[in-house]
């Protein structure tokens, strides 16, 4: 049964890794980075109550649930990515995507760990603020914000 089950799990998981090209180093960073991401989430929510995704900045399952999804949708941003070299012919486009989400990953586990209280240098609270401005002012598509 133990056997069993776990070349079960073994088959599905080599299936997931080769719709995505393989387990690259650069998957397995993202994948890494997204755990972090959302443990210490988590901790901030769960332990600190300093959340800004609740409106009490407590530990709350929808919030939980949202997470999941963006990160779900991270994955098929990358899978899309890997389509589009296969297509192509290249190799390149999926490895931009997995970059752009793992700095992505980055700035939100370090934005975690200044919510838990550890002091951050003014530089990386600076590049914090103004990306959260950015992306509170909206999408800019040709040129035109979108409200």
């Amino acid at each position: 049964m133990k056997t069993g089950l776990c070349s079960m799990i073994g088959a599905v998981g080599a299936a997931l890794a080769s719709f995505f090209g393989g387990w690259s180093t650069g998957l397995a960073t993202l994948v890494f980075f997204m755990a972090v991401d959302y443990i210490s989430g988590l901790v901030v929510a769960g332990v600190f109550h300093n959340s800004k995704k609740t409106d009490t900045g407590a530990l709350e399952s929808r919030a939980g649930w949202k997470g999941l999804c963006r990160k779900c949708m991270t994955l098929v941003y990358v899978l899309i990515a890997y389509r589009l070299d296969v297509m192509i012919g290249i190799n390149y486009i999926q490895d931009a995507v997995i970059i752009a989400f793992v700095a992505n990953e980055l700035i939100s586990i370090t934005e975690n760990a200044g919510l838990m209280g550890l002091p951050l240098p003014d530089k990386i609270k600076w590049a914090i603020d103004v990306l959260q401005k950015r992306s509170k002012e909206g999408d800019v598509d040709n040129g035109e914000k979108h409200s």
